[in-house]
């Protein structure tokens, strides 16, 4: 069964799911259990210890290194491309490993240095289950990479790069003859937006199921990338750090589990997805830094209030240790977070991915912490502010704008992007759509806004806001109107990575203020006054590398 067959080349599309598009029952699960398990058991073959689930997966590990070495599904071999294994980021080196069975689980312990990292399977199941234990930055183990050979999946979608004919940035972004984009950055989700993915062709289906990412950073809006295509094979990754865009600092300790699931095309069973999967068969296994349900506590709260109903509302836990979230009911704002490690955690209610409230809450092992309905305050929520004119709407995302929807999986410079071109009037009714999403100094600075005021508004002072949700090497904006111009503002704490040209405007919210004068403004009520907008910085290079920010809201305060 260690062998492989030969396969046509098919293209299929890429599939990421989550628990509401699959629903409960519809789609066949992972387990494909064989009419015995007869066959589960282990075996040492001098090199790896190999595993039969007693199902239709046979997997192997090889006993010096941990590596995932064969994964072979009903016959055909899986695993590898390039010669390389599926592992902890680049693979370990030498380590020690272990396996032992225990009942209907056979065990696999892998420790290098202060990593611990796991792998399990259940009698008759065609799942592998992983978890991962850093316990500091003297290993590196931000992914787990699962590595599958090619032609067995290719696809083009974004996230591919098989079809491309040329590098346009770094040596991970590429463009096609036809000018689209491609980069294994480019997943189009956030966390929040899937629970598994993969890939489907001629029968099979081959998925990483995410953990609840407890212990990984960036909160549940963040973007990272999820698997990747190319002429040698394909890639699966469960991110457990991911330095790109991250606004948090990296979390320590056991991630898990994450499963490897095979299939016989459909989705995984939606008892794996995290928020669902129970695994009290593995609260005896000694797996290091592992918490079971009774361990753990639950968030509930009985509402909230001060809504704007017309967008969906998250309430996110996080503090140095763990991370959590969830979804607020739409009706009355209810919600509630369960497998909560014990801990005192900052709660923060996001208006899409605005954050409008935030306050303290202790969770206990065993128990739930209830809370009173919250009320927002009108005031925590920029977008309940009286506004001569706006453009855009204050959600912490770009959603809305020239491109916005393309950028999470495309590069500005994809042939689908409209011109990066954007002065507007107001009053035209398309303000916001053909405003671009981002402003970069050496591409479009200098975007005009065109306005009309009132005698009595022009005889005032006014605060203008700029609205952003991450920037590009301190990238940020500087106003003038007329003749009048504001002072440089000073950047704001964002990521220093790459950014706008690789999927994600995810990054520190922030709202620039300018005190504008009554002697700015035009007396001539029927002329336009015209707003510059220009992105100031001593940082970047040119063109998409250039300083740059990403733009959330623009209004002009009554």
């Amino acid at each position: 069964m260690s062998g492989s067959v030969n396969r046509p080349v098919r293209r299929r599309t890429f599939v990421l799911g989550s628990a509401a598009a699959v629903g409960s029952a519809a789609l066949a699960g992972p387990h494909a259990t064989a009419a015995s398990a007869a066959g589960f058991g282990y075996s040492d073959d001098g090199t790896n210890y190999v595993v039969d689930t007693g199902a239709s997966l046979v997997f192997k590990v090889n006993k010096s290194n941990g590596d995932l070495s064969s994964l072979v599904y009903k016959g055909t071999e899986y695993q590898g491309y390039g010669g390389m294994n599926s592992h902890i980021e680049s693979g370990l080196g030498s380590s020690t490993v272990s396996i032992k069975q225990s009942g209907s689980t056979i065990l696999i312990s892998v420790t290098h240095g202060t990593l611990k990292h796991y792998y399990a399977a259940r009698s008759g199941e065609n799942n592998v289950y992983l978890w991962t234990n850093k316990a500091d930055t003297s290993v590196s183990a931000t992914r787990y990479i699962v590595r599958v050979k090619k032609g067995l999946f290719l696809n083009d979608e974004p996230d591919s790069y098989t079809y491309t004919t040329s590098t346009i940035e770094a040596s991970d972004v590429f463009a096609k003859s036809d000018g689209q984009t491609r980069s294994k950055h480019f997943s189009k989700r956030r966390v929040i937006d899937y629970d598994y993915l993969g890939w489907s062709a001629g029968g099979v289906g081959l998925w990483i199921v995410r953990s609840n990412h407890e212990k990984a950073s960036g909160g549940p809006f963040y973007r990272s990338l999820l698997r990747h295509q190319s002429a040698d094979g394909g890639g699966l990754y469960e991110i457990l750090y991911y330095g790109q865009n991250q606004t948090e600092d990296q979390r320590f300790g056991l991630q898990g589990p994450y499963v490897i699931a095979f299939t016989d095309g459909g989705a995984p069973s939606s008892s794996l997805f995290p928020g669902t999967l129970t695994t009290s068969w593995a609260d005896s296994l000694g797996i290091s830094g592992y918490v079971g349900a009774s361990g753990r506590g639950r968030v509930a709260g009985v509402g909230i209030t001060g809504r704007n109903t017309a967008h969906a509302y998250t309430v996110g836990l996080a503090n140095s240790a763990a991370q959590y979230w969830g979804s607020a009911r739409s009706s009355d704002g209810y919600y509630s977070i369960a497998g909560v490690l014990p801990g005192t955690y900052t709660l923060t209610v996001f208006k899409s991915e605005l954050a409008v409230y935030s306050t303290q809450v202790t969770v206990s092992a065993g128990s739930a912490t209830t809370l009173n309905s919250i009320a927002i305050p009108s005031s925590n929520d920029p977008g309940n502010a009286s506004a001569i004119w706006r453009i855009g709407d204050w959600t912490g995302t770009p959603s809305g704008f020239k491109n916005a929807d393309l950028m999470t999986y495309a590069h500005p410079s994809d042939s689908r992007a409209a011109a990066w071109t954007g002065n507007v009037v107001i009053g035209s009714g398309s303000e916001t759509s053909a405003f671009p999403c981002y402003i970069w100094k050496d591409v479009n600075s200098g975007l005009l806004v065109y306005f009309k005021l009132t005698a009595a508004q022009a005889a005032a002072a006014h605060t203008l806001r700029i609205g952003v949700t991450t920037a590009y090497a301190n990238g940020r904006p500087q106003i003038a109107v007329n003749d009048w111009t504001s002072a440089i503002p000073s950047p704001p704490t964002q990521p220093s990575t790459r950014s706008l040209t690789n999927g994600s405007y995810r990054g520190n919210n922030h709202t620039f203020t300018y005190s504008v004068p009554a002697s700015a403004w035009l007396t001539d009520t029927g002329q336009y006054n015209v707003l510059k907008i220009n992105v100031v910085s001593g940082s970047g290079t040119t063109s998409y590398l250039s300083a740059g920010t990403s733009i959330d809201a623009i209004d002009l305060l009554a």
